[in-house]
C-alpha cells in the first residue's frame, strides 16, 4: 500500500507543479470534476480531442503564413480557435501565447506572426508532454490499485 500512496503523492506533486508553472488554470480542475465513474477517461478524452484539433490548427497556420499573400483574418480566426480550446481545458500557457498571436494579426505583421507561431507551438508540445506525464501517473496510481485524488 506504501507504494500507492508514493504514486498518489508523485500525482499530486506533479499537478500542483503543473498549476504553479502556469501551464494550467482553474479551468482544468472544472474538467477533472466532469470526470466520474460513469465516464472515467472523460478528461483524457476531452484532452485528446483538444490535441488533435490543435495539431490541425497548428499545421493550417503554418501553411496560412508561407502564402505569398497572407489571409490574416484567417490565421485570426485559426488563432482565435486554438485560443478559445486552450482555454475551454485550462491550457493557460497556450492560451497566452495565443493573445500574443491575435495583436500581431491585428497589426498585419507577418514576421510578428511566425515568431508567435513558434511559441506557440513550443507551449503546445510543452503542454502535451505535461499532460501526458499526469495520465501515465494518473493510470499507474489506477493500475497499483490506488484512486485519484479529486481537485478541491
Amino acid at each position: 500500500m506504501d507504494g500507492v500512496v508514493q504514486l498518489q503523492r508523485q500525482l499530486v506533486d506533479y499537478t500542483a507543479s503543473l498549476f504553479h508553472e502556469g501551464f494550467l488554470d482553474e479551468q482544468f480542475n472544472q474538467l477533472q470534476q466532469l470526470q466520474d465513474e460513469n465516464n472515467p477517461d472523460f478528461v483524457v478524452e476531452v484532452v485528446s480531442l483538444f490535441f488533435e484539433d490543435s495539431e490541425r490548427l497548428l499545421n493550417e497556420l503554418a501553411k496560412a503564413l508561407e502564402q505569398q499573400s497572407v489571409d490574416f483574418k484567417r490565421i485570426d480566426a485559426h488563432v482565435h480557435q486554438l485560443k478559445g480550446s486552450s482555454s475551454s481545458i485550462g491550457a493557460q500557457r497556450v492560451q497566452k501565447a495565443c493573445i500574443a498571436f491575435r495583436n500581431y494579426c491585428d497589426e498585419q505583421n507577418t514576421e510578428g506572426c511566425l515568431k508567435c507561431l513558434q511559441q506557440v507551438k513550443h507551449e503546445y508540445s510543452l503542454m502535451k508532454t505535461k499532460l501526458e506525464t499526469l495520465f501515465k501517473l494518473q493510470r499507474r496510481v489506477l493500475a497499483a490499485g490506488g484512486s485519484i485524488p479529486k481537485p478541491i
